[in-house]
């Protein structure tokens, strides 16, 4: 007879794994039983910390708050039942020793600056940007987020708790055969709202008065979590903020992966706004947890999207930072800019690599620490003066900060916005992915590109590979250098770079794309991922077959 809950299990289970940030899954594979084994785990791991390096106690408050996917709140019929993600982390939260509040539907870095500042954990339940089918959740200590180094410890207390409970009597286990909770579904916590109104606080506080009058803003709201706060937060500084495009139906938004038919849909919706209340100073939205900003300005009726690299770049600028921390990824104007006297050393993609860096550019003495992301999340390491003005620091991607800070310059100075842009090197940048491309094949691909000292080809076989898919005649200069501290990056003589990398926490394959052109680095992102016969589907082929 079989007696134990892994014994009683009618499905296969799918362990969740770390991406570059959080953990993240199919809906379909996410039980709550898989929620919260690795939740509990992760909350039994920081008891074991002492607090000065994010630790918790039992009977500490942990604070919880989640997107708008209808997973994370909702048992959904579409992915066969599975849901109530965030019921599944109260139970583990209370499991641990702990006491769950739920913060509501609000911004991940809202959720993280109200945690950071009482020394306390939290824990968003988002799949961020990544497709509708797939959900997950980030878990930050009462210091920061989880770093890389915290993983292999973590996943001894995920093994761990998995092997007590699969071995517990069925009769005695909360889950059923399905892995689901026995006593059905859980209806939400109270919103406390605190989280909330500290993340507005913060802004207003230093964006004091009302920056922002005179300026008309587009905010683009889809289904994003921070939709309606963005919202709040412009017309407090003065903005006249109009929402729009808001749906009920999850979207998911990809910052560094926007589309010419989406950029369309936007500048065709500010026109008509323009038509009827005047001139639009830019269109501003988030993904989907609204951690990553999107920026759009308007010039006589024409829109230009802004990528995240660059709007960091403004950003690091108007604060005034002594210390920039980018990913390999980023565009290279930065290189070429003033910040370049300041730029520490590039760092892995994902923001645990940038949280790093900034932890050593403040340990070497810097005072104004920040850094960014190819999709416009940014950092702040330090705290930042200003005018009398303190911005408190917040180590985790942050949607607000870049927006307010790019319009508030723009304002201040009397310009368009697009003419901040226009005062950096001008280096434009492209990216593009191919979805549904599993991880396991692209570093397989990239394993046979990319010279190293052992067990991968020899640097001449590798350039030559290359040079068959980046020919001249599609624009390509000579091969110069490669660098694979993340991907592969590749620099060519007339200046392209073109850099391709898995994703860290979802099946898709990207290129990103650095020209002295737009429409070079349109080009080059096209050139990738065209079907059938792209750059990349061509080495699937050929170096996957």
């Amino acid at each position: 007879m079989k007696r134990t809950l892994r014994d009683r299990l009618v499905y296969q289970p799918v362990e969740l794994k770390f991406g570059t940030s959080g953990r993240r899954g199919r809906v379909a594979d996410l039980t709550q039983l898989e929620v919260w084994i690795n939740v509990r785990a992760e909350l039994e791991f920081l008891k074991s910390l002492p607090r000065e390096r994010g630790g918790i106690e039992s009977g500490d408050d942990v604070f919880l708050a989640a997107d708008l996917r209808p997973s994370s709140v909702r048992l959904a019929p579409e992915h066969g039942g599975r849901g109530e993600l965030l019921q599944a982390a109260c139970e583990a939260v209370r499991a641990a020793g702990c006491t769950p509040v739920f913060e509501g539907f609000i911004p991940t870095p809202a959720l993280a600056y109200y945690g950071f500042g009482r020394r306390r954990a939290s824990l968003m339940v988002t799949g961020s940007h990544i497709p509708f089918d797939r959900n997950g959740y980030k878990l930050n200590t009462s210091a920061g987020e989880l770093l890389k180094e915290h993983e292999g410890p973590v996943q001894a207390h995920v093994e761990r708790i998995r092997a007590e409970v699969y071995s517990q009597p069925f009769e005695r286990s909360l889950f059923d055969e399905r892995g689901m909770f026995k006593m059905g579904s859980q209806p939400l916590p109270e919103v406390s709202g605190e989280a909330r109104a500290a993340y507005r606080r913060r802004y207003l506080d230093f964006f004091r008065g009302q920056p922002l009058r005179g300026r008309q803003v587009i905010v683009y709201q889809h289904s994003a979590a921070g939709r309606d706060l963005l919202v709040e937060v412009l017309e407090a500084l003065g903005a006249r903020a109009i929402p729009a495009g808001r749906s009920e139906t999850f979207v998911p938004i990809d910052t560094e992966n926007v589309s010419s038919g989406l950029l369309a849909r936007l500048e065709e919706t500010a026109r008509e706004i323009e038509a009827q209340h005047g001139p639009v100073a830019a269109i501003v939205s988030t993904d989907g947890d609204s951690d990553r900003p999107l920026l759009v300005s308007m010039s006589q009726g024409r829109a230009r999207f802004h990528p995240g690299d660059l709007l960091g770049l403004v950003v690091a600028q108007e604060l005034g930072a002594d210390a920039a921390v980018v990913p390999v990824s980023a565009n290279d104007a930065i290189d070429r800019s003033a910040l370049a006297a300041v730029l520490e050393p590039k760092t892995r993609i994902g923001s645990p690599y940038v949280i790093a860096g900034m932890q050593r550019a403040a340990a070497k003495g810097r005072r104004r620490v920040v850094g960014w992301e190819a999709n416009g999340g940014f950092l702040t390491g330090s705290p930042i003066e200003r005018d009398g003005a303190l911005l408190d620091p917040l180590p985790t991607r942050d949607a607000f900060l870049p927006i307010l800070a790019v319009l508030a310059a723009a304002a201040r100075e009397g310009v368009p916005v697009a003419a901040l842009f226009g005062r950096l090197p001008q280096r434009f940048g492209r990216s593009a992915l191919l979805r549904e491309f599993p991880r396991e094949k692209a570093l397989r691909i990239l394993a046979k590109l990319t010279p190293q000292a052992a067990g991968g080809s020899d640097a001449p076989g590798a350039m030559e590979m290359l040079r068959r898919y980046f020919q001249p005649s599609d624009g390509f200069g000579s091969i110069e250098r490669l660098d694979s501290t993340d991907g592969l990056r590749i620099w060519f003589s007339n200046g392209d770079i073109a850099h391709l990398r898995p994703s860290g926490n979802a099946d898709e394959f990207r290129i990103y794309a650095v020209a002295d052109t737009q429409e070079r680095a349109d080009e080059i992102a096209a050139l990738g991922v065209r079907e059938p016969d792209g750059i990349l589907r061509r080495m699937e082929r050929e170096l996957d077959g």
